[in-house]
């Protein structure tokens, strides 16, 4: 019997990476997935490119007038009868009357171990207080940034070596890993 998939949203701002990983996990007979939509708030986004690749329809939303943008997606999200969001490199910080109107979870990934290092430029600050360890974490999304209860957090050890890139590249290779494991774990 086919496992009825979940419509889901995904939100990017940049190149995607998170994004290719999460429609890779979708395509999978045992994903709990589909992916029908990818919202975006920068039409230069690089991930974008992607939702022509795999037949996604996508939605550029201008984020000037934010409670306009916000209505706008809900729209969409309704008329799809979308059920997930995954934010995946999602710049933007969702409005507590946003969240609150979407009745379903919305999730995100980021790239340190909360509640350590909320917000921007994780890596460099991680680097620069001497850390041993990072990380990346996939939570729920709540009106504070990076404060949502936390699904899932996956752990790696800093080595003298390493350098801003080296990190990036570390931590992106676990995010791609844990967020379909953490959808799985809350679908189930």
């Amino acid at each position: 019997m086919a496992i009825k998939k979940i419509k889901t949203a995904i939100f990017i701002s940049g190149r995607g990476s998170n994004l290719k990983s999460l429609i890779n996990y979708s395509r999978k007979k045992k994903s709990k997935i589909k992916i029908f939509l990818i919202v975006s708030n920068n039409s230069k986004a690089e991930g974008l490119k992607l939702s022509k690749k795999h037949k996604i329809k996508k939605m550029i939303v201008d984020f000037k007038n934010q409670k306009m943008a916000e209505n706008k997606i809900i729209k969409e999200l309704n008329s799809q009868n979308i059920k997930l969001i995954c934010l995946a490199g999602f710049m933007k910080i969702l409005s507590k009357k946003f969240i609150n109107k979407f009745k379903h979870p919305i999730l995100n990934i980021h790239p340190s171990l909360l509640p350590k290092y909320k917000g921007l430029n994780t890596h460099k600050r991680i680097l620069q207080n001497k850390e041993k360890y990072t990380g990346c974490t996939v939570h729920y999304v709540n009106e504070k940034l990076d404060s949502g209860k936390i699904i899932l957090q996956k752990k790696i050890k800093i080595f003298k070596k390493d350098n801003l890139k080296k990190i990036s590249d570390k931590v992106l290779k676990i995010e791609h890993a844990i967020y379909p494991e953490a959808i799985e774990k809350i679908l189930n």
